[in-house]
């Protein structure tokens, strides 16, 4: 039997109530260039649970956080750093929090799956491997 519409898989997220705040702000300024990103984005922002940034685990993607990540449907891995998307730089792995997959990945937990579209709309289940928090200043 083959289902037509599954509803996709979106587990529990977590975001620091500072990363929040201006996540939220982001994709509201965002609608009308990034609609899709900024659409998603906030989304995800408004189904998290906010937590003081000292609360936070560390195996949870932030900004500024290195992520491994599997795409479940090809086995392939990607490793990126999130960052807002005045840094975004695709050759320096460094992707933007307002594209469709950055949105995605914010707030997941190492270990956690989602199923996320694809620029193109498809849906690809992402496997979080692993979480690397950036040095802390």
């Amino acid at each position: 039997m083959h289902s037509e519409l599954q509803a996709p898989t979106r587990p529990p997220i977590m975001l620091a109530e500072d990363e929040a705040d201006a996540l939220a702000d982001l994709a509201l300024r965002s609608m009308n260039t990034s609609s899709m990103g900024a659409k998603l984005l906030l989304e995800e922002v408004d189904r998290a649970n906010s937590l003081p940034a000292s609360q936070l685990p560390s195996d949870v993607v932030t900004m500024n956080s290195r992520v491994t990540f599997e795409d479940e449907a090809t086995g392939e891995t990607h490793s990126v750093e999130l960052v807002y998307p005045k840094d975004a730089d695709m050759e320096a792995h460094k992707l933007s929090v307002l594209s469709p997959m950055g949105a995605g990945l914010i707030g997941m937990k190492q270990g956690g799956s989602i199923d996320w579209p694809t620029r193109q709309g498809v849906l690809r289940r992402l496997k979080i491997v692993e979480v690397v928090q950036p040095p802390r200043a």
